[in-house]
């Protein structure tokens, strides 16, 4: 099992020290960051406890002036270690960690109080110790255990490693929702490997050799080699702090923040419907309009706070909201985030993502869509994955589940129930079956009849409304409307006529004037077989929809705009040109002598028969599209 763990505390606390003193690793990397004796940037270290959990240490910066870089690192971590210096006490930074967690909602918290060796006076620990537990008593944190240590004695580190082992044990291993995501909050080049960037995977494992795509610039990649705790490693699972080596990409294309996933699993967003929790400390509340800079995974964006229903969440509030980024992020629903003001400089709220692709931008006093954010905060899976699967047009169980941040199996068992309360619709059946919200397949199965229906009463002749003409109507891709059209089939509620649909009971009847006028044109075509009347013609003589009739019938075949055969013709004509190009290529002039026609109607022939692959053009002559099949050999 391994577990990332995330240190945070006031500057100068000792975090970098006690992560060397359990590790031997110092995470410090930086020259400066050594030379100061101060972190800056994220540091890494990992140690096995002696259950055998293998844990990866994230070490934050704890000074004022990189807490943003605190933010990209504590982000996604199983547990927190809160470092509070013994000889000093609660802090400004160690009030503003510890708000970080709890927005955050990192569920597993450690208290460490570190530096007792320098400290002289007979109860000052205890009295640190009270001043921790009265920070933590208004938090999810109250109960949380603490030690007190010295780095550099050594005294109470055992303790520590079976707090921390205690703390971790129950903690539930991270969901595989089948569509990993590395958040990059580290990019280098390794000399001999090339770019390696390193961050804790989530949603999902990720293979070696696998092709990748870098999300926002959309770049592609492919996994070169994984490691894990510098152990190589074939997989690396979710949960897990992970060093992927990429290949196809520059190490200069690469921000922190970036995601690494498979191709087509995320798709970056500029627009994210939130649930968000203003600190009661908050240097001011959130105002409609405001400018705001987002943490969300290793990402920093600036961003516009826009409420729907009021003006401004209080200190202390709690609110829904949408945010418009300057530029685009990945994110998933139920991703947490820190909201900060730019400058001067102070963490405001943070709250949870509740959909990360909202389809616009709201508009203010929106009830619908105030009504939609109030299901995606307070509603069961089944409420939500039903909202979901309103805004989609097909879905599998699998892409809801993956949509609304759910194992896949939780996912089956929602739809199963949306089902049975007949909320959602099956198109297809089987393992193949897809997912459609039933008003919506209402509405559209009458906007479908409809469409079908003012058809039939504009061309009553004709057999139904071209099924690719009601396509580009819906405007929906084509496998959908073929899954979809295949449904309302399968229940009836339209027909397929060759290339046409028709509502049930539809048939073209032609008056006896009508019959007696194609009866007419049938007998000028029975007089002159191989060179009969024009498309103009006919229509001139039956008009347009009883000519139309005629075809969609199979009493004509049209070959082009001006040439039309009677049907029985034309196909002796198909099957006589076929056994002359059989025998060898043919040309315009052979096939003209074997017809007894012109070289109009025999040029429309041909191009037709080449269109449809009974033959095939070569300079001057003509060969059949298929061999002929050998009897002899059979």
């Amino acid at each position: 099992m391994i577990r990332v763990v995330g240190t945070a505390g006031h500057v100068d606390h000792g975090k970098s020290t006690l992560v060397q003193a359990l590790t031997g690793m110092n995470p410090d990397r930086l020259r400066e960051e050594q030379e100061r004796q101060m972190t800056i940037d994220l540091g890494f270290a990992w140690m096995d406890l002696p259950d055998g959990t293998s844990v990866g240490w994230v070490d934050v910066p704890g000074h004022r002036d990189f807490i943003e870089n605190m933010l990209a690192g504590v982000t996604g971590v199983d547990a927190a270690v809160l470092v509070v210096a013994a000889d000093e006490g609660v802090m400004p930074q160690t009030r503003e960690h510890l708000a970080i967690l709890d927005l955050l909602q990192v569920e597993r918290l450690l208290v460490v109080l570190t530096k007792i060796d320098l400290v002289e006076e007979e109860g000052w620990v205890a009295l640190v110790d009270a001043e921790v537990r009265k920070l933590l008593s208004g938090t999810r944190y109250g109960e949380a255990p603490l030690v007190a240590v010295s780095s550099v004695r050594g005294d109470g580190l055992d303790e520590l490693v079976q707090s921390l082992a205690n703390l971790l044990r129950d903690a539930p291993a991270r969901p595989d929702l089948g569509r990993p995501r590395l958040a990059v909050d580290r990019a280098f080049t390794m000399q001999g490997f090339g770019t390696v960037v390193t961050g804790t995977l989530a949603d999902g494992k990720l293979d070696g050799g696998e092709a990748v795509v870098l999300l926002p610039s959309g770049q592609a990649a492919r996994v070169r080699g994984l490691q894990t705790h510098r152990k190589k490693v074939e997989t690396a699972y979710p949960g897990s702090r992970v060093a992927a080596n990429l290949t196809g990409i520059e190490v200069t294309d690469i921000d922190r923040g970036d995601v690494v996933c498979h191709p087509g699993t995320y798709a970056p967003t500029a627009l994210l419907d939130v649930q968000i929790r203003v600190l009661a400390d908050a240097a001011a509340d959130l105002r409609h309009q405001q400018s705001v800079k987002l943490h969300i995974g290793a990402a920093e964006r600036m961003a516009t706070f826009r409420l729907l229903d009021r003006e401004r969440v209080a200190r202390g509030e709690s609110g829904t909201a949408q945010l418009v980024l300057e530029r685009p992020v990945v994110a998933a629903r139920g991703d947490r985030f820190i909201l900060r003001r730019p400058t001067p400089g102070a963490t405001l709220a943070g709250g949870v993502v509740l959909d990360p692709a909202p389809a616009r931008r709201h508009r203010r006093r929106d009830q619908a869509a105030a009504a939609r954010l109030q299901t995606l905060e307070q509603g069961s899976t089944i409420e939500v994955l039903a909202e979901e699967a309103s805004r989609r047009v097909l879905s599998s169980s699998s892409e809801l589940a993956r949509a609304v941040g759910v194992p896949e199996e939780e996912g089956r068992r929602a739809v199963e129930e949306l089902v049975a309360r007949h909320r959602l619709v099956s198109v297809g059946e089987g393992a193949s079956a897809l997912w459609m919200d039933v008003d919506r397949f209402e509405s559209m199965s009458s906007q479908w009849q409809n469409a079908v229906g003012v058809y039939h009463s504009i061309h009553p002749l004709r057999h139904g409304l071209p099924r690719e003409e009601l396509r580009s109507r819906q405007g929906i891709e084509a496998v959908a409307f073929a899954a979809i059209l295949s449904e309302m089939v399968r229940r009836g509620l339209l027909l397929e006529v060759g290339a046409r649909l028709s509502l049930p009971g539809h048939q073209p009847l032609p008056s006896p004037q009508d019959h007696e006028r194609l009866g007419r044109v049938l007998d000028a075509f029975a007089a002159a077989p191989a060179s009969p009347p024009s498309v103009s013609d006919c229509r001139e003589e039956l008009g347009a929809e009883l000519f139309a009739f005629a075809v969609e019938s199979g009493f004509l075949t049209q070959v082009s705009d001006e040439v039309v055969f009677r049907t029985q013709d034309y196909r002796e004509y198909v099957d006589q040109i076929s056994q002359r190009v059989g025998q060898g290529p043919t040309t315009v002039a052979q096939v003209r002598d074997l017809l007894g026609s012109s070289r109009k109607y025999v040029l429309a022939l041909l191009e037709h028969l080449d269109r449809t692959g009974v033959t095939v053009r070569e300079g001057d002559i003509r060969r059949l599209a298929k061999p002929a099949r050998n009897e002899a050999a059979d």
